[in-house]
């Protein structure tokens, strides 16, 4: 027998990136394992990605190209050669670039994180044909453009380093599912004596650990901020000399503060004064104090602001002197790839194409072309997501995917709801059998990820399948050309040695242990920005659905409801590996006692969850995971394994949040009944 041991990377979307070891017997990768190596990763995966061959290998897998046969939704497709799905492709994107190049959308997000696989020779394939952009905001641009507006960039602390600190608060993330890795160091912390404040509105596992839970009410995490602040300010626990030194607009923002008192903010939260006094004191006194803050916080309509007040704590106490205080929601910033060697913009060749918003999609695919949005869209080519799933306002998305007059293309492993939808399926590599490179927004490594074993069945890499797309297009630049190795070592240039990457497996970025102990942040005045130009001082701003916004709404819902991802899946992806799904069993909404008991819920039962957008069917739990006048929405599951063929964004809507233009998710009114 013949075994060798391959270096990978973990390709999904999570702050860990995880280096990996891929053990292969006779070409048949046989046993996936966290590089004990690696500084971030010990040794340890998580369950959904240890468990990654029986997803290469699973028989649900698509293996060839498949062409729609039936109506579209109804999952009916013939096997066909690549060359008969490719010459029909390119024959139908060329007869529509033809007339309205715009008319075409790429859709994709973080399926893979890989540099090559994301938007490298894809993204060349649509610049050079003139489609329309994609604003690729569903998850995470919210947060990322108030940390870039405050700090300048998204940057932070090294994860590593908080397992030094005496104070960790834990901020709209359920670590111990979603961000492992870091919760190793933050327990390493609380066993040196740290203390772990959990803010999230659910209880979650990650609380179930920490000392404390502070349950506040969804969107309202700008308003504890404040009250932070102002409890900062009255007890004089501020870093006079740091916020004088390195920060630009404090006055206006304490006197915004100080009309928070710990009454009105925790009337706001839905928490005790109490609460709020507490972590104020903790947070001022406790040196050094980290917080680790999340994206789940950001899914509301105030989630940039609640963001930017945030990320201005750790610089009014002077937490950024130490190197195990701060803050890190995403590193991701501290990488220096070369966006414009992999993605070839000059292929625009002075062409300005619309830009299509993907959290809007829902809407978009309903549009008729008129002069304000241009083009009606006509084609959608899909990779790396899986919109009918996970985007808002699924009713919509839904209806649009389903129009006959639009013609889809989807990239993938597996029959998900929008491949169901297709015109084409192509057949895409997993992670063990194409190469790629990954930095991360948890961590700050850079690591490659070797090809592990041939491609399964007919499977082709994303990035041949663009290259093959532009071939018979007649695109004949230099760079379609290139082969994945080629782009491997454009992704970083000169800043970085693709050969010495493939040795080490992974290259740490060369930054100071406290990166902001003296200021510098990556902003033009090298300070941390509290008014920012174009976005003005930080305030509260309260949900769209919510009952100070939307009395008359919140009467008729009064319910606000969250849908963070269940334990075993990751946003849509290993809903279909059996043994996870095994684990979570079926879509369930938690609800506290208190808001069961007025609804006469028993727990256990089939359940009606709705809006004006529509309703939902899943199992109640009755669980003090929930809150009273919260409920839980756990997901995301593909709507066909729902049960009645819907999940939980039957009831999201598409109103975008304050800043970065993302989906508000999490601000969501609802009602449950009993079915």
């Amino acid at each position: 027998m013949s075994y060798r041991t391959v270096a990978a990377a973990c390709p999904h979307d999570c702050p860990d990136t995880c280096a990996i070891r891929v053990t292969v017997e006779n070409d048949r990768a046989i046993r996936i394992q966290g590089d004990p190596d690696h500084p971030t990763t010990h040794g340890a995966l998580c369950t959904k990605v240890s468990r990654y061959t029986e997803r290469t290998y699973s028989p649900d897998r698509v293996l060839h190209p498949l062409k729609r046969v039936g109506a579209k939704g109804s999952g009916q497709f013939e096997r066909v050669s690549w060359d008969e799905a490719l010459a029909d492709i390119a024959a139908r994107l060329r007869e529509i670039a033809a007339r309205a190049p715009e008319a075409i959308l790429p859709y994709s997000y973080a399926g893979t994180m890989g540099l090559l696989q994301g938007e490298s020779m894809a993204m060349r394939f649509f610049h050079k044909l003139g489609a329309s952009l994609l604003d690729r905001t569903i998850c995470a641009s919210a947060g990322g453009e108030a940390l870039t507006a405050t700090y300048g960039g998204k940057v932070g602390m090294h994860v590593e380093h908080f397992a030094e600190s005496r104070l960790i608060v834990i901020w709209g993330s359920n670590s111990i599912a979603s961000n492992l890795h870091f919760w190793t160091f933050a327990n390493a912390a609380r066993r040196e004596g740290a203390k772990l404040v959990c803010i999230d509105p659910r209880k979650t596992e990650t609380a179930d650990k920490c000392h404390q839970h502070i349950a506040l009410l969804p969107g309202t995490d700008g308003a504890l901020a404040l009250g932070l602040m102002r409890e900062l300010i009255v007890n004089d626990w501020l870093d006079h000399d740091y916020i004088e030194r390195h920060t630009e607009g404090w006055p206006a923002l304490r006197e915004r503060a100080m009309a928070w008192t710990p009454e009105r903010t925790a009337e706001t939260c839905g928490i005790a004064a109490d609460e709020v006094r507490g972590l104020a004191r903790d947070y001022g006194t406790t040196k050094p104090a980290a917080i680790r803050l999340n994206y789940g916080m950001q899914r509301v309509r105030g989630g940039g602001n609640a963001v930017r007040l945030i990320a201005i704590l750790p610089c009014l106490t002077g937490a950024w002197r130490h190197r195990a205080g701060g803050l890190l929601l995403s590193s991701s910033g501290w990488f220096r790839a070369d966006k414009a060697a992999l993605q070839q913009p000059q292929l625009l060749a002075g062409r300005r194409p619309r830009t299509i918003n993907m959290s809007t999609i829902g809407d978009d695919l309903l549009r008729d072309g008129s002069a304000a949005f241009g083009p009606k869209l006509e084609a959608l080519v899909v990779y790396n997501s899986n919109p009918v799933a996970v985007a808002p306002e699924s009713p919509k998305v839904v209806k649009g995917f389903r129009r006959d007059d639009l013609f889809t293309v989807v990239l993938e492993h597996f029959m998900t709801d929008t491949a169901d939808h297709a015109d084409y399926v192509l057949p895409a590599t997993t992670q063990l059998e194409h190469l790629d490179v990954h930095t991360s927004y948890g961590h700050t490594y850079v690591l490659i990820n070797e090809p592990a074993i041939a491609p399964v069945g007919e499977a082709r890499p994303n990035t041949q399948i663009f290259r093959e797309l532009a071939q018979r297009l007649g695109f004949d630049e230099a760079c379609f050309r290139d082969d994945d190795e080629a782009i491997a070592r454009q992704a970083f240039g000169a800043t970085l040695d693709f050969g010495e990457l493939r040795e080490k497996r992974w290259i740490k970025l060369p930054l100071p242990e406290a990166p902001f102990a003296d200021g510098g942040f990556p902003t033009a005045s090298g300070r941390c920005m509290i008014d920012a130009p174009g976005h003005g001082v930080p305030d509260h701003v309260p949900n769209y659905e919510s009952a100070s916004s939307a009395p008359e709404l919140a009467r008729r819902y009064p319910l606000a409801m969250i849908s963070p991802p269940a334990r075993n899946f990751l946003n849509s992806s290993f809903v279909n590996v059996q043994s996870l799904r095994d684990i979570e069993g079926e879509p369930v909404l938690e609800i506290h006692a208190d808001d069961a008991q007025v609804r006469g819920i028993e727990g256990g039962e089939l359940v009606r969850v709705f809006n004006d957008r529509g309703e939902y069917w899943c199992k109640a739990v009755i669980s003090k995971r929930a809150r009273p006048g919260v409920v839980n929405g756990l997901g995301i599951w593909w709507r066909k394994l729902g049960a009645r063929g819907t999940n939980v964004n039957e009831l999201t809507h598409q109103r975008l949040t304050d800043l970065g233009r993302a989906p508000s998710f999490y601000d969501c009114l609802v009602d449950v009944s009993r079915g």
